[in-house]
C-alpha cells in the first residue's frame, strides 16, 4: 500500500513544505482584486553563450576570436544580428523579442554573472539558485527566501515551478509546489477522493491540516486546468516541454490564485562542438525561448503591465570559439528583463570589451554586474520586499549597485 511519505514525495505534486494556513483559498480570492505582481524566472540550463545571444558586433575583437560562428554584423547578409543600439545586436532568432525592445520594454544586462569562477554547471546553477555563489552550505533558494519574507498569509500557490522536481532557487520552508502539468496535478482515477480521505484519517493532526490544503491546491489548479482558455488564436506556443511549460504559467497566473512566483526551464544549452552562429544548434535553442517568451507575454495580455520575465544561465561561454565549431565554459554573460514595468531599449551593465588585457583569465568575458544586483532589484522595486530584508533573502551580500532596471 502507498504510504502517506511516499505519496507527498513522489507523486505528480512535487511539494516543498507542508505547513500551509488553513482556508489560503478565501485569502487568495480576497486578495484577486488587488493580485500581487507577477515574477517569471526562466532557466537556461547548461550555460548559453551570451556573446552570440546578444552579439557585440561593434567590437572587431568578437569577429576575430569567433571567425567561423561570430553572427554577422546587422545589414551584412540575411540573418544577422538585429541592431540594438549601435553596438550590440540580437540573434537573428530573437526577432520575436524585437517589438519589446523598440517599446521599451525589454531589458538587457551583458556582462553580468556570478562572482565564482566556477566552470562546473552543477556548482554554478546551485549558487545562482541559492543566491551564495561558493557556498555549498545555503539550504535554501532565494526565490524561496523571497517568499518567507513577505508572507503575510501562507498560500502555497505563491511559488510554482512547471518542473518535475523542485528547483533550488524555490526549495526552503516556504510552501512551493512543482508540478509536471496542471493537467498531472491530481490523484488519477476515482481513487482520488477515497485516497485522501484515507490519508487524511491516518494523519497526526498537524499534518492532517496541512494535507487538507494541499489536496485543496490541487483541485483548485484542476479546476484552473478545466477552465475554458481565453487565449487568443494568434498566440502560438512552440510545442516543446519549454513552450508547454510556459503556456501552463500562463494558465495559473490567469487563475488568479495568488501566484507570485513562477519558474520554468529551457535546457541543451552546452554547445562545444557546432554550435553554429545565424543558424544551428543555439540557433534552434534561442528561437524556442523567444517564441515562447513572446507567446507568453502575448497570452498575458494586460497582466504583463504587472509581470517581470527574468533569464538567466549558470555562466557563459569562452570569448573565442574552439577547435570543434563550439565554445567551452566561460564567466560572463547576458540576462533578459520584460515586462510592464522594466525600463527597456537599453542594455545595461559596464561593457569590459573582448579585447585580450580585459577577458577574464585571459578567455572569458569579465563579470561587471553580480547576478545578485538584478536578483535584488526584482526583489524590491517589482515583487516589493522591504530593502532590510535583502540581507535575509542574499545573505552575506550587500547590494551597492541600483542598476534602475525597473519603474517604482
Amino acid at each position: 500500500m502507498t504510504t502517506r511519505r511516499l505519496f507527498v514525495k513522489s507523486s505528480a505534486m512535487a511539494m516543498l513544505s507542508m505547513g500551509f494556513a488553513p482556508a489560503f483559498l478565501a485569502r487568495a480570492a480576497e486578495a484577486a482584486g488587488s493580485r500581487p505582481r507577477l515574477l517569471i524566472a526562466i532557466f537556461q540550463r547548461g550555460a548559453a553563450d551570451g556573446l552570440n545571444i546578444v552579439v557585440p558586433y561593434g567590437e572587431a575583437e568578437y569577429y576575430r576570436l569567433r571567425p567561423t560562428i561570430a553572427v554577422p554584423r546587422p545589414g551584412t547578409a540575411d540573418a544577422a544580428a538585429l541592431d540594438l543600439d549601435g553596438h550590440f545586436g540580437l540573434h537573428p532568432a530573437l526577432a520575436p523579442l524585437k517589438p519589446f525592445w523598440d517599446n521599451k520594454s525589454l531589458a538587457i544586462v551583458h556582462a553580468s554573472g556570478s562572482p565564482d569562477s566556477t566552470r562546473s554547471h552543477f556548482d554554478a546553477q546551485d549558487y545562482m539558485e541559492s543566491a551564495t555563489p561558493g557556498v555549498k552550505s545555503t539550504s535554501d533558494g532565494w526565490l524561496n527566501r523571497y517568499l518567507a519574507s513577505t508572507a503575510v498569509a501562507r498560500n502555497p500557490l505563491r511559488g510554482v515551478a512547471l518542473a518535475r522536481q523542485m528547483p533550488r532557487s524555490l526549495q526552503g520552508p516556504s510552501p512551493a509546489l512543482a508540478i509536471g502539468s496542471v493537467a498531472e496535478f491530481a490523484v488519477r482515477g476515482g481513487a482520488g477522493a477515497s485516497f485522501e480521505a484515507a490519508y487524511l484519517r491516518g494523519a497526526d493532526a498537524a499534518l492532517a491540516q496541512s494535507s487538507a490544503e494541499a489536496f485543496e491546491a490541487m483541485r483548485t489548479l484542476q479546476r484552473a486546468a478545466a477552465a475554458p482558455r481565453v487565449t487568443s488564436a494568434t498566440v502560438a506556443y512552440p510545442r516543446s516541454p519549454f513552450g508547454q511549460a510556459l503556456r501552463e504559467i500562463a494558465s495559473v497566473a490567469k487563475a488568479d490564485v495568488g501566484l507570485e512566483v513562477a519558474f520554468a526551464e529551457s535546457t541543451n544549452w552546452d554547445h562545444h562542438v557546432n554550435e553554429g552562429g545565424a543558424s544551428g544548434q543555439l540557433a534552434l535553442r534561442v528561437d524556442d525561448l523567444s517564441r515562447g517568451i513572446a507567446a507568453l507575454a502575448a497570452d498575458l495580455g494586460e497582466r504583463m503591465a504587472d509581470t517581470v520575465i527574468l533569464t538567466m544561465s549558470e555562466f557563459g561561454r569562452r570569448a573565442a570559439q574552439n577547435g570543434s565549431g563550439g565554445t567551452d565554459h566561460g564567466h560572463g554573460n547576458a540576462m533578459f528583463m520584460l515586462g510592464g514595468p522594466v525600463r527597456g531599449g537599453q542594455v545595461y551593465g559596464r561593457w569590459p570589451g573582448l579585447r585580450e588585457d580585459a577577458l577574464f583569465d585571459g578567455r572569458d568575458l569579465a563579470v561587471t554586474t553580480d547576478f545578485r544586483d538584478v536578483f535584488a532589484e526584482v526583489a524590491t522595486a517589482h515583487l516589493g520586499a522591504d530593502r532590510s530584508a535583502l540581507a535575509r533573502i542574499f545573505p552575506g551580500y550587500t547590494s551597492t549597485t541600483r542598476l534602475g532596471l525597473l519603474r517604482t
